[in-house]
C-alpha cells in the first residue's frame, strides 16, 4: 500500500512515517496542502492520511480536489476537532473515513487496511496462487506447507504480483507501489528484490519475467 501523510506537525508526521513503514507500507510525507497536491499529481497513492488544518491549501480544499481528480485514492481525514459536526463536514467533503486526534496507532493501521480493501475489487482476505498462500493481515506467506521468510519489500512485491492475478507488472509499477518518493528511479532495487524473492519461492518456479516488460506469476510448467 502506498500512503501520503499530509501533516504539518513534524514530530507526528515522522512518527506516522516510521510506524507505517514498519507495517510494510510505502509512505511519503507532505507538510502543507500545496506539496500534498503536487505529490498526488505525480504519484499513485492508495490512501491519503490528511490533516484537515494544514498551511497553504486548506485540508478541505485538498480533499475536494483529490476526490474530483483522483477518485481511486481513498482519504482518511485527521483533525484535532472531535465534534460530530466536524466529522460530518469531513465526510460531506468526500473523505472516506475520519479519525480525531489523539488516536491509537493500531486503529489507524486497521482503518488504512479497511480503506485499501474498499478501494480494490472484492478479494478474499487470504491471497492464493497455485500453492502460494499470502495473508496480508498476519504478514504471513507460505508455499505449500513451507513458511516463507520475506523482507518487507519482498512481501510487498509478492502481494502486488498475487493481486495482479497473472497480469504483468512493470518494474516502474512495483517501484511506485512498494517503495516511496525517495527511491531512485534508476535503482536496481526491484530487480534485486525480485531475484531474492524468486530464490526464496523455490522450485518449481512461479515468478516469471516478461523480457523488457516486467514480472508476473505463472503456474509451474
Amino acid at each position: 500500500m502506498r500512503v501520503l501523510v499530509v501533516e504539518d506537525e513534524e514530530f507526528l508526521a515522522e512518527a506516522l512515517r516510521s510506524g507505517l513503514r514498519k507495517e510494510g507500507m510505502a509512505v511519503d510525507v507532505a507538510g502543507d496542502g500545496h506539496t500534498a497536491l503536487e505529490n498526488v499529481a505525480v504519484h499513485d497513492y492508495d490512501v491519503l492520511v490528511l490533516d484537515r488544518d494544514i498551511p497553504g491549501v486548506h485540508g478541505d480544499d485538498v480533499c475536494g480536489q483529490v476526490v474530483a481528480e483522483h477518485p481511486d485514492c481513498r482519504i482518511l481525514m485527521l483533525t484535532a476537532a472531535g465534534r460530530l459536526a466536524d466529522k460530518v463536514d469531513g465526510l460531506h467533503l468526500g473523505a472516506d473515513d475520519y479519525l480525531a486526534k489523539p488516536f491509537d496507532f493500531p486503529e489507524l493501521v486497521a482503518r488504512l487496511h479497511a480503506l485499501r480493501r474498499r478501494a480494490a475489487p472484492a478479494r478474499p482476505p487470504v491471497l492464493t496462487f497455485d500453492d502460494l498462500r499470502l495473508d496480508p493481515a498476519r504478514r504471513e506467506a507460505h508455499r505449500g506447507l513451507r513458511p516463507l521468510r520475506l523482507t518487507r519489500k519482498e512481501f510487498a512485491v509478492l502481494e502486488l504480483l498475487m493481486r495482479a492475478d497473472g497480469a504483468v507488472l512493470s518494474a516502474e509499477h512495483l517501484l511506485e507501489k512498494a517503495w516511496d518518493e525517495h527511491a531512485d528511479p534508476f535503482t536496481n532495487a526491484v530487480r534485486i528484490t525480485v531475484s531474492t524473492l524468486r530464490r526464496k519461492l523455490g522450485d518449481p518456479p512461479v515468478l516469471r519475467t516478461a523480457t523488457g516488460v516486467g514480472y508476473y506469476l505463472g503456474a509451474p510448467a
